[in-house]
């Protein structure tokens, strides 16, 4: 009599479906290359949004579990930790929890947190180390895929790096400056990667998604189209030091539209249904639409839309302004001269990938003749920096795709040994 072998699993944490589209494109980019890799694989989820993400969720292979906060942070982790220190409960939790079941029948956890361990972030410590302290707790593999980690001057935030990110499988640092912050903390199961978001791949059916919704004749005219998107980290860390951030914003749409171009307002992350801020730029937005002096040359896309389809609107414009991160990634992805504004590291260290670090600059700086001097700089360096985009973009795309295979490896490794 044979058995038949379970399915390969792998679990995945700080992603969604829902609300910030860069998590959903990381998430959406990890099923389909590791997919092709691995046949038969299942995949779970720990979601911080469960309702919302089992609302979208289109995959047959994708099995979502409540990872909020509270249930993560106290539910999950204590029992782990029972798992851990009382073998003899272990078939009962693993039969009685659906987090501790997923976590022990997978090979691998995929920890895709965007930004983690962080100095000047220690608020997000505690959600750290309980995305991946559970998985430790049971002896499944911790992959934490591209991101940025560091720098750990702070002292809580050095220790806790010094814990627990030796204990992971790999980390795959985002960007040079990741990777020498890394490395000066003593980590040696480094990875150079690329984010896993330029690894998103279009299937055609964009055009006709974001047609149900706006008149796509916007772009199809003579005039220059920009795109921008803001943030509501970036706000609050410019409103911190006394500037109006939407009057900032509103003001540069205005002087667009003033000479004759054209302006997509993008809000990249998007939580229908609520006024909450966190991982929802649409209230921002909202206000900054409704500051502008004229609309009629702006189209405001005033919903949640899916990660490609985001992308092909992305990559209809001539120009982008982002200060969402993965809306960045985006507008490289599709080749798109691209400015940022930010308030970290990890926007300058992917633009170094594309010879375009001088294109990105700090919260700090951000005052309306900036903003429109460096913008102007751009469109005249257009020939230059489009060039940089389509030789540097396919190596980019490679060193992202190439976390699949070391993650394939770690599953058919484990389900090798299994067998």
């Amino acid at each position: 009599m044979t058995t038949t072998a379970p399915a390969p699993r792998i679990a995945i944490i700080g992603s969604a479906l829902s609300g910030n589209k860069g998590a959903s494109a990381m998430l959406e980019s990890s099923i389909a290359t590791l997919s092709e890799r691995i046949p038969g694989v299942r995949f779970t989820l720990f979601s911080m949004y469960p309702a919302e993400d089992r609302a979208q969720n289109e995959y047959e292979s994708l099995d979502i579990i409540d990872a909020r906060p509270r249930q993560l942070g106290v539910t999950i982790n204590t029992l782990a930790l029972l798992y851990r220190v009382l073998p003899f409960l272990r078939p009962m939790l693993r039969s009685r929890s659906r987090a501790i079941g997923a976590l022990a029948s997978s090979q691998v956890l995929l920890d895709q947190g965007g930004i983690t361990f962080t100095d000047g972030r220690e608020k997000f410590l505690l959600y750290n180390v309980a995305s991946i302290l559970p998985a430790l707790m049971v002896k499944t593999p911790v992959f934490k895929c591209a991101q940025a980690v560091g720098p750990f001057r702070n002292s809580v935030n050095r220790w806790a790096a010094r814990r627990f990110l030796p204990r992971v499988h790999t980390l795959v640092t985002r960007g040079r400056i990741t990777h020498e912050f890394a490395e000066q903390l003593g980590l040696t199961n480094l990875f150079a990667g690329a984010d896993y978001a330029f690894s998103l791949e279009l299937d055609g059916t964009e055009q006709a998604s974001a047609a149900a919704h706006f008149d796509l004749g916007f772009f199809d005219t003579d005039a220059v189209v920009v795109g921008i998107s803001p943030s509501v980290v970036l706000q609050k860390k410019v409103e911190a030091r006394g500037a109006d951030y939407v009057a900032e914003v509103a003001g540069f749409i205005d002087a667009m539209t003033a000479s004759g171009r054209r302006v997509v307002l993008f809000p990249h992350s998007v939580r229908t249904g609520t006024d909450k801020t966190h991982n929802n730029d649409l209230p921002l937005c909202t206000r900054i639409f409704e500051r502008l002096e004229r609309r009629d040359g702006v189209l405001f896309i005033d919903r949640e839309l899916s990660s490609q389809t985001l992308r092909y609107l992305i990559g209809r414009c001539d120009y982008f302004v982002a200060s969402r991160f993965h809306a960045m990634v985006s507008s490289l992805a599709m080749s798109v001269p691209t400015l940022v504004i930010g308030w970290s590291h990890k926007y300058q260290e992917v633009l170094e990938m594309f010879q375009l670090d001088e294109w990105a600059f700090g919260h700090d700086k951000l005052e309306p003749a900036f903003l429109l001097e460096r913008f102007d700089a751009l469109v005249q360096a257009e020939s230059t920096v489009r060039e940089k985009l389509r030789s540097n973009l396919p190596t980019v795309k490679a060193t992202s795709v190439a976390q699949a295979d070391l993650i394939a490896a770690i599953v058919n490794e484990s389900t090798g040994a299994r067998a």
